[in-house]
């Protein structure tokens, strides 16, 4: 750009602001001296735009939190979970065909599927009795290999996970954060013993908070992750399960994880095809796919943002039509008001861009008072309901930009037709 042309352009854009100053605070002065019905047009917007960011906001806190659970579960994870048979002449119709989820399942797996990193069996046992008796909901207990904590990105945060070293049945626990505090209150655990069902466990580690899905997903149960004591898998199945309990399943769950460049989706069919085959279709296994769960929902939040959009551009439709409404009315008052205004050499450029100018502080005004209503909402919501909530940068831009675009379009007609009257009816209008 030419030095010439930097203040030529200079002065052209300060042209433009002395002729808008003078019709923007003609604008407000208008605005003010009906206070009443200017606020009840910018109800419309205010209420839409903070209805759009609030909904947005509570819906963006419940994705992320979904698809942070997912990612915690591991991208390079395949879970395999046990289903429970909802009454015993259903078990019984499923053992005909199945004995249920077993260790040779795992190493069928293992001998079976390419380019696995490392592989858990778990065995979840309901404790009958705990010492120290907990102060909340009894915790689960997990029997799980020392490869489990990698697997499904376990952190220590106090203490140590068991080892190879440990032995595959020693008596040995790490408890999640929940059960510690439940069994233990505020005391160090480390070193401590907890007694599950009829034997005693030596506390060697603390696991730190995790995640967890509020309700089933993808085949995954609900369950409080952080209320759990790892142990051992032998050392559940030998020591801590109920000897008989012999209608349940060997084990009740899987966890692979491949290597990082390894095909999850193929991985993943591969294991359907050996479990479907192993249980002869008795359907009593999920194979869930982290990857694929996380797609899923990524793809569920792309059409929840667009249902989001559908909604805010029909509640501000309404509020433009309210707007739409006004500014005729308007037009009608004011019909002299604008003979004189032509009469003394306003062009009907002027008379459009005053009209505009009024609308959009309507809807500038509704649209900041909404966007600040819609974030106190918000974050209300999550406060009294215990909800996740997050204010995304995109929806405040959304709501202002759509509140700013009804301001243009709804002002437009009313405007127009403002600036079409003829003069001479104009002056002679009462």
């Amino acid at each position: 750009m030419s030095a010439a042309k930097a203040p030529a352009q200079v002065v052209f854009w300060k042209r433009q602001f002395q002729d808008i100053a003078p019709e923007f605070a003609q604008g407000i002065d208008n605005l003010r001296s009906r206070k009443l019905r200017s606020l009840l047009t910018m109800l419309g917007m205010i209420f839409g735009v903070a209805a759009v960011v609030a909904m947005m906001s509570i819906g963006a806190g419940a994705q992320q939190e979904v698809i942070a659970f997912i990612e915690q579960l591991g991208v390079r994870n395949i879970i395999v979970e046990a289903r429970e048979a909802p009454d015993g002449p259903t078990l019984e119709q499923v053992r005909k065909l199945s004995t249920g989820l077993t260790l040779q399942d795992v190493r069928a797996i293992t001998t079976n599927v390419e380019k696995l990193a490392a592989t858990s069996a778990r065995k979840r046992v309901m404790a009958v009795k705990m010492l120290p008796k907990p102060q909340s909901e009894m915790p689960v207990v997990y029997g799980v290999s020392p490869s489990y904590a990698g697997i499904a990105g376990l952190r220590v945060s106090a203490g140590r996970f068991f080892d190879a070293g440990d032995g595959d049945a020693s008596a040995v626990a790490v408890l999640g954060q929940a059960a510690a505090a439940s069994l233990f209150g505020t005391e160090d655990p480390i070193g401590r013993h907890v007694k599950v069902n009829q034997q005693w466990f030596r506390v060697i580690g603390v696991a730190g908070p995790q995640l967890a899905a509020q309700t089933d997903m993808g085949g995954l149960p609900a369950q409080d992750r952080n209320n759990v004591i790892y142990v051992p898998l032998m050392a559940a199945m030998l020591r801590v399960e109920d000897p008989q309990s012999f209608r349940k399943d060997e084990i009740d769950g899987i966890y692979l994880t491949m290597v990082a460049e390894g095909d999850i989706a193929l991985a993943g069919a591969a294991v359907r095809g050996l479990l479907e085959a192993a249980h002869r279709g008795a359907g009593d296994v999920s194979v869930i796919v982290p990857a694929e769960l996380l797609a899923e929902q990524q793809r569920t939040r792309r059409i929840f943002q667009i249902v989001m959009v559908a909604i805010a551009s029909i509640s501000l439709l309404v509020g433009g039509i309210g707007i739409m409404n006004i500014m005729l009315a308007s037009v009608l008052e004011r019909t002299r008001e604008i003979g004189v205004r032509r009469a003394v050499g306003a062009r009907r450029t002027d008379i459009i861009r005053q009209f505009l100018i009024e609308t959009m502080i309507i809807t500038t005004t509704g649209g900041l008072v909404g966007i600040l209503l819609g974030v106190v909402l918000s974050q209300l919501v999550g406060v009294l309901a215990g909800w996740s909530t997050i204010v995304t940068v995109s929806s405040i831009a959304l709501a202002f930009f759509v509140s700013v675009s009804v301001g243009i379009i709804f002002g437009v007609y009313p405007a127009v037709r403002a600036a079409s009257l003829d003069p001479v009816y104009a002056l002679h209008y009462e």
